[in-house]
């Protein structure tokens, strides 16, 4: 796996390539502000981008910035955000093209070296991988109308799942059912909290919403 890193602080850069180096990726970027970032995004074209939003030279969103215009270019390129922040608009933002391959992680809350790898993988295959904080700042933003009371037992299982940012195919690894049967359990749940497709809001993240408001 190919791997670009943006993070302005050295010693984390320096601890995530050896982390990403130890689990056999290929680290072909290490920058430390947003225009080199966005040229190693668009030259190397990676696997996957590990990102932080607040990047030189403004310490604003730059970072967030760099890869959405990487991924206007690169529809679906997969970019996993890892930042001390979480940001409702920003959080909002990577999710609105509704085209996956996202993460986005809060650095506080990644306790193991399995769950960070996880998610870059998870991310890096075309997966949504968010932070239940971050997803909580989302409930604002939330206009799923129905309630998970009306979910059956199986597909409970299926949107527990979903909330803690598993793909559809570790959903059906862990559940011992087919890739078939959990893209049916996804319709039914979408349909019974009328969530319908919508340009603005990523329908997977709004049905983890509504398990997270129950």
């Amino acid at each position: 796996m190919r791997v670009v890193i943006a993070e302005d602080l050295f010693l984390l850069r320096d601890g995530l390539i050896r982390t990403l180096q130890d689990h056999g990726c290929e680290v072909v970027a290490a920058v430390d502000n947003s225009p080199e970032l966005l040229r190693a995004l668009r030259e190397l074209e990676p696997d996957v981008a590990v990102v932080d939003i607040r990047l030189p030279p403004g310490f604003t969103d730059e970072g967030l910035q760099a890869a959405l215009a990487a991924r206007r270019e690169r529809p679906g390129m997969p970019v996993l955000i890892l930042s001390q922040y979480v940001d409702q608009l920003y959080a909002h933002e990577l999710l609105a093209a509704d085209q996956g391959a996202i993460g986005y992680l809060l650095k506080d809350r990644v306790t193991h070296t399995a769950q960070f790898i996880d998610a870059l993988r998870t991310v890096a295959s075309g997966g949504t991988v968010m932070d239940p904080q971050v997803i909580t700042k989302l409930l604002a933003r939330s206009d799923a109308r129905g309630t998970t009371s009306d979910l059956t037992p199986r597909e409970h299982d299926v949107l527990k799942l979903m909330a803690e940012g598993r793909s559809n195919a570790a959903i059906m690894n862990t559940l011992h059912i087919s890739e078939s049967a959990v893209a049916k359990h996804t319709a039914s749940i979408f349909a019974k909290l009328h969530i319908d497709p919508s340009a603005d809001d990523n329908r997977r993240v709004l049905a983890v919403l509504a398990y997270l408001k129950r």
